[in-house]
């Protein structure tokens, strides 16, 4: 097959936003099903060491490892928020640095997971950056029940997903969980800067998480989010969006059109990667 064919028309393949994919050594990646932690391990190397996080399983596609999830809260109005790691100064190897590092469900939670695709340089990545961490609905979505329900900068609410149980847009299964697309700590940067969520609510995730002490921790009322970057190609895939995600057996999992990466949002995986190093000047 040549370069050309790699990727038919009919497939929805949009131009995707190419940036750094990892710049470090990727773990191997299990098979894990659906509500199952698997755990995979990587090879110690250079740079910032090895970082560990839980993220959203690959399952088929050339994304190299999963996209990481961000835990959740809610506050007392209803309103969904990403928890930031708390930000602490520590010595390492005779300097002072800044980190943003805390303790959830009995695993190390840090800012370091999201270094890939460039985000580490997003102003909202900055261990002490000014953000209130509420997550809000994007300006432009794919889904419609988004586009008529609420507005673009508004807070995610949960009375917003009140019919999760039920919800349905024609593509695979109804009552699945229900998807809104949101930002998170990307309020006043520029767009380049901004740092997409995708967010669910799944009675699959409650049950996930009886079972699980990170999930316990790290999600809230059956709400589970992902920072939204495709692992391959830093395209932004969704759960149940795209039509064209049945021919790839993906329509009732998260599809990215680019390259056809599929990750299962209710097999969350325990998995580890080489970080970047501290820059000279921090």
């Amino acid at each position: 097959m040549s370069e050309a064919d790699k990727y038919p028309e009919d497939t929805s393949r949009r131009r995707f936003v190419k940036g750094v994919v990892g710049s470090a050594a990727l773990a191997g990646i299990g098979t894990g099903t659906a509500a199952m932690l698997n755990t995979a391990t990587a090879p110690s190397g250079a740079g910032g060491g090895i970082v560990q996080y839980f993220g959203v399983e690959n399952v088929a596609g050339p994304a190299p490892r999963p996209m990481p999830q961000i835990p959740v809260e809610l506050d007392d109005e209803g309103n969904l928020r990403g928890i930031w790691p708390n930000v602490q100064q520590r010595e390492q190897e005779g300097r002072t640095v800044t980190v943003a590092e805390m303790e959830i469900g009995g695993v190390t939670y840090s800012s370091e997971w999201f270094q890939y695709c460039g985000v580490q340089t997003y102003p909202g990545v900055e261990p002490k950056a000014d953000q209130d961490n509420y997550f809000r609905y994007t300006s432009s979505a794919q889904y419609e029940w988004q586009s008529q329900e609420v507005s673009g900068g508004n807070r995610v609410n949960i009375a917003d997903f009140d019919d999760y149980q039920s919800w349905g847009n024609g593509i695979g299964k109804s009552g699945l969980g229900k998807p809104a697309m949101a930002t998170w700590r990307s309020q006043d940067v520029p767009a380049s800067g901004t740092i997409p969520i995708q967010i669910i609510r799944s009675e699959q995730v409650r049950q996930m998480a009886n079972e699980n002490q990170w999930l316990q921790a790290s999600t809230e009322e059956g709400f589970i989010a992902i920072m939204d970057k495709c692992t391959h190609f830093c395209c932004v895939p969704l759960f149940k969006a795209d039509p064209t995600s049945a021919k790839f057996n993906a329509a009732n999992e998260i599809y990215c059109p680019c390259h056809q990466s599929v990750y299962d949002p209710f097999s969350i995986e325990r998995v580890s990667f080489v970080a970047l190093p501290r820059p000279d000047d921090e």
